[in-house]
Formats: structure tokens, C-alpha cells, sequence
């Protein structure tokens, strides 16, 4: 005896080929489904935006989607240049060497 999975979208409740099932990630919510092409036809994509993550003394953080030209009009292109990569070691930074 054997047994057949079959996807469903969390939509609108129907089956779905598996080579057309998309998960969609929800992070500000932290939720995720499946749904397909079509049933996500309708939402709007926005252009010219940035994700920007802040994270707050205290630990908190919190995730926003500003505009570009108004990032740009805050943070330079100067500022951007000399920012860190989020992978690795801030610039500027030397391990301590054992004896300096």
C-alpha cells in the first residue's frame, strides 16, 4: 500500500502541481504558505525601494522599506562606500596579536 501527498494552496484551498507551488514568506509577520502564480497575480510590486534592518541599542530590531530617492536623500553614496559588508569583520578591524 502506498501513499499520495498532494499540495494545497492555503488560498483558496486547491490542489496544486507541485512545480507550481510558491512558498510565500511573510517576515514582518513571521508566517509562511503556499499559494500559486495566479492566486498572487494581484498583488502590487513596488519599484525603487530599499529593506533597510535596524537594529537598536537596547537589542530590538525592526525592518523597514523606505523609498530609494529618499534613502539617497539620508545616506550618501560616500556613507554606503565606506560601510561595512554585513559578512566578515568591520573595516578597519585587526585581530590582537598575542604579545602586542
Amino acid at each position: 500500500m502506498g501513499f499520495v501527498s498532494k499540495r494545497t494552496s492555503d488560498i483558496s484551498g486547491a490542489i496544486i502541481d507541485d512545480e507550481q507551488v510558491i512558498t510565500v514568506v511573510v517576515r514582518s509577520l513571521d508566517k509562511k504558505f503556499d499559494a500559486t502564480a495566479d492566486e498572487l497575480a494581484g498583488l502590487k510590486r513596488l519599484t525603487n525601494v530599499i529593506e533597510v534592518e535596524l537594529q537598536h541599542a537596547d537589542g530590538h530590531e525592526e525592518e523597514i522599506i523606505v523609498n530609494r530617492s529618499e534613502f539617497d536623500k539620508v545616506v550618501t553614496d560616500e556613507v554606503l562606500q565606506r560601510a561595512d559588508t554585513v559578512r566578515g569583520r568591520r573595516q578597519g578591524f585587526r585581530p590582537a596579536r598575542n604579545g602586542d
